[in-house]
C-alpha cells in the first residue's frame, strides 16, 4: 500500500511541475478589460446600460460579458441580438471589438425579474477575453445593488 501511495504522489508533483506554462508566462496577448455602467430596477424590470472598454496594451476581437442577478429572470425576455440566456440568472452578451486603450459600443440590456422584489444584485464579469489574457480582474469583476426605486446606480 505505500508503493501506490509514493506512485500517487510523484505522479501528481510530475503533473504540477511539469504540467502547465511557467508562474508568469503570458499565454496569449494581454489586455484589460472593464465594464462601468448603470442599473435601474423598476416593477420587476431591469435595465442595464453598460460600456466594455479595454485598457490595453492590445487589442480585443471579441468577448463575452456576463450579468447575474440575485432574483429569478421571468421565463419570457426579448434581449439585444447580441445577447443571450445563459440560465434562470444569467443573460451574456458580445461586446464586439475592443481597441487597445479604447471604448466598446455600449451594451443595453433589459430583464424582466419573476415577481416584484425590492431589491437585486447584479454581478458583471468576463466569460471569455477573445483569447487575451487580463492580469487585473479588479475593474472587470463589479456588483452592485438595486433598490426597486426606478433610481440608476452606478457601478
Amino acid at each position: 500500500m505505500r508503493m501506490v501511495c509514493a506512485v500517487g504522489v510523484l505522479s501528481l508533483g510530475a503533473v504540477l511541475v511539469g504540467g502547465g506554462p511557467a508562474a508568469g508566462a503570458v499565454v496569449g496577448p494581454e489586455a484589460d478589460l472593464a465594464y462601468h455602467g448603470y442599473v435601474t430596477v423598476a416593477g420587476g424590470r431591469v435595465d442595464v446600460r453598460l460600456t466594455p472598454r479595454n485598457h490595453g496594451p492590445n487589442p480585443v476581437g471579441d468577448a463575452t460579458v456576463r450579468l447575474r442577478w440575485s432574483a429569478p429572470l421571468h421565463d419570457v425576455q426579448r434581449l439585444a441580438a447580441r445577447c443571450a440566456r445563459a440560465g434562470e440568472r444569467t443573460v451574456v452578451c458580445r461586446t464586439g471589438a475592443l481597441p487597445a486603450d479604447g471604448l466598446g459600443e455600449e451594451i443595453r440590456v433589459r430583464v424582466r425579474l419573476r415577481g416584484v422584489p425590492s431589491e437585486v444584485s447584479m454581478a458583471v464579469d468576463t466569460v471569455w477575453g477573445g483569447g487575451s489574457v487580463d492580469r487585473n480582474h479588479a475593474n472587470d469583476r463589479q456588483r452592485v445593488l438595486a433598490l426597486d426605486t426606478g433610481d440608476s446606480y452606478a457601478f
